[in-house]
């Protein structure tokens, strides 16, 4: 693998939504994903698939800082649109040499941007000027303040695609924080720069071009190009500035765009500097991925929680002979009755048992007592479904990224989630009653047997089938009074009549078996009742591995980075003072670029 694939490996898992929660700096990190992506794509991979293709200067700055005019004015023509209101620049206007306008009518630079002649947004427009040398292009950017915030972006986007910025700027605002977060940007990736300090009055040229050296200096940009246009008086807006106000400036270009080897270096210089750069944002992108896929975890941690209180709930419904009261119990009472039914276990099992037997048979109407309990059951199972689907919202508006995935569902679809989904009924029915078949087969399986065959026949499979379910729910917990005898006696005497039949060993395991699959047919209802949960994450939780795959992208890269041409630091044509009044004069300041943590010094390198 090489470098350009190394870099393409590190493209491929940026191409969906990496934070989709709103969790920690979300924004920022959404930002930074925004920013690498656009210098991966308007860039990085463009310029090393032609290291020799033509050098793009982006001229960018301040609103009102008059970069319209002097792009004007350097090709002597109106290219751009200068204007009073703000902001100008609505389109980027790219002015290229008639030799590479075919390079840059393609998609091999800023390849979202349509290209065109005319205006429309997400555009590029593209124009000619044989004031351009062959092999240099200068794009008028928007505003990097704009009050419009698609603007500031897309002056984000143009300046992280730039082999070279010429950042201009004014006498009254050089000073600005929002510039100076760009320029120090620059510093940080390396970026070949050079700056204009623009609409400087005659008798403040060299104080303040002395004090924006100074803050270069302070800012860690000693020995960048600074040029002075001095302010000058135009009849209009539209006007261009007067060919000795930009000459330096024309001359610089011109001879960087006739010095191949020159211009060779300031692109290696800059990318030299943005794969650099890749090692700190790359690692800091994939640990706020983490940070995502820490928060869909707990997200997913909360819905299996509460999922998991759902089936205990069911759990000690089963236990607490609760589901043996109303209906079911009354079944029971028509049969049995509440006066004597402790002394009948001992003293009258036989009679009871030839009742039973009666009331199995059809004699009296079992179907009640079935229909009884499976509606007792499925009760069971709503309530364990509602009281989950309630904790499980309620852990999500409290949890990091919670609320605003429920923003995103809306009020009505979160107060939906918040209760049992509409079908379960449906569902529950039908697992109670193949829970019901799953009984009696077993009552079937057990009664095979030769020694139980008779037995089981006096019974009937239905009648012995309806007891095992009534021994599953066996105990009296939270029963009061009378019910306690009652359920109690319920329970123990179905047990009772069972092991006539079966046999106690027998009877305790077909007990545990019937308790078991209704146990796993509940929890496969809270299964998918928790899918409706889980299944909202899914489309927008990234690969888990997402994280991984960037860290192990940014080391082939670093492995790789060697195959880059050593990149010399692009010494930029420098003019000596006596070219620009009151400028001081750079040459005498040593240059100093920042090596890559690790990495040779230019000096070391040469």
């Amino acid at each position: 693998m090489d470098l350009l694939h190394a870099l393409e490996s590190l493209r491929r898992p940026l191409d969906r939504e990496l934070f989709p929660l709103a969790v920690g700096e979300a924004d920022t990190d959404r930002r930074a994903l925004r920013e690498l992506t656009g210098q991966l794509d308007d860039y990085l991979l463009p310029r090393l698939r032609a290291l020799d293709a033509p050098l793009l200067a982006v001229v960018g700055g301040s609103t009102g800082a008059g970069k319209s005019t002097l792009v004007n004015s350097l090709v002597g023509a109106d290219v751009a649109e200068p204007g009073v209101l703000r902001p100008t620049t609505l389109v980027p206007t790219l002015v290229v040499s008639p030799a590479d306008r075919s390079w840059f009518m393609g998609q091999n630079v800023l390849p979202g941007l349509s290209r065109g002649t005319g205006e429309g947004p997400g555009a590029l427009r593209v124009v000619t000027s044989p004031a351009l040398g062959a092999g240099l292009a200068l794009l008028d950017a928007p505003d990097i303040d704009s009050v419009v915030t698609a603007n500031r972006e897309l002056a984000a986007q143009l300046l992280a695609a730039a082999d070279l910025w010429l950042f201009v700027t004014t006498a009254a605002r050089y000073a600005d924080e929002v510039p100076w977060s760009f320029l120090r940007s620059a510093r940080e990736r390396s970026t070949a720069l050079a700056v204009v300090l623009d609409r400087v009055p005659p008798e403040a040229v060299e104080p303040v071009s002395r004090d924006l050296a100074r803050l270069l200096t302070e800012n860690g940009l000693e020995g960048t190009r600074l040029f002075t246009v001095p302010e000058a008086a135009l009849p209009d807006e539209k006007a261009r500035l007067p060919a000795a106000s930009v000459e330096d400036i024309s001359s610089w270009l011109t001879g960087l765009a006739a010095d191949a080897a020159e211009r060779a270096r300031v692109v290696r210089q800059t990318l030299s500097g943005a794969l650099d750069s890749l090692a700190t944002r790359v690692p800091s992108l994939a640990a706020a991925v983490e940070r995502q896929q820490a928060a869909f975890d707990g997200l997913r941690s909360i819905v299996a929680g509460a999922y998991a209180g759902g089936m205990a709930d069911f759990d000690e419904g089963m236990r607490d002979g609760s589901l043996l009261r109303g209906e079911v119990l009354a079944r029971w009472q028509d049969f049995i009755g509440t006066g004597d039914l402790m002394r009948s276990l001992e003293s009258r099992v036989g009679r009871l048992r030839d009742r039973v037997v009666g009331f199995f048979t059809g004699r009296m109407p079992e179907v009640q007592l079935r229909d009884a309990l499976e509606s007792g059951v499925e009760a069971l199972i709503r309530g364990a479904a509602d009281g989950s689907a309630e904790r499980a919202l309620e852990g999500w508006s409290a949890a990091p990224g919670g609320p605003g995935l429920l923003g995103r569902l809306g009020a009505v679809e979160s107060a939906r989630l918040g209760r049992a989904s509409a079908d379960l009924a449906k569902r529950a029915e039908s697992a109670v009653r193949g829970w019901q078949e799953y009984v009696l087969d077993l009552v079937r399986e057990e009664g095979a047997e030769r020694r139980t065959t008779a037995r089981v026949a006096s019974f009937g499979v239905n009648g012995a089938g309806l007891l095992l379910m009534l021994a599953v729910f066996a105990s009296t917990g939270g029963l009061t009074g009378i019910e306690v005898g009652i359920a109690g006696g319920t329970s123990v005497l179905s047990q009772k009549l069972l092991e006539a039949v079966f046999g106690d060993q027998a009877v305790r395991s077909l007990t545990a078996r019937a308790r078991e699959d209704l146990r796993e047919r509940v929890r496969g209802l809270l299964d998918e009742e928790a899918a409706r949960f889980t299944g909202r994450l899914e489309p927008m939780e990234p690969p888990r591995d997402t994280a991984d795959t960037l860290r192990a992208a940014a080391g082939r890269i670093r492995d790789h980075r060697a195959e880059l041409p050593a990149a010399v630091t692009a010494e930029l044509p420098v003019l000596g003072a006596e070219d620009v009044p009151g400028a001081p004069d750079v040459r005498d300041v040593p240059r100093v670029k920042d090596a890559p943590e690790g990495g040779e010094t230019p000096e070391e390198r040469s």
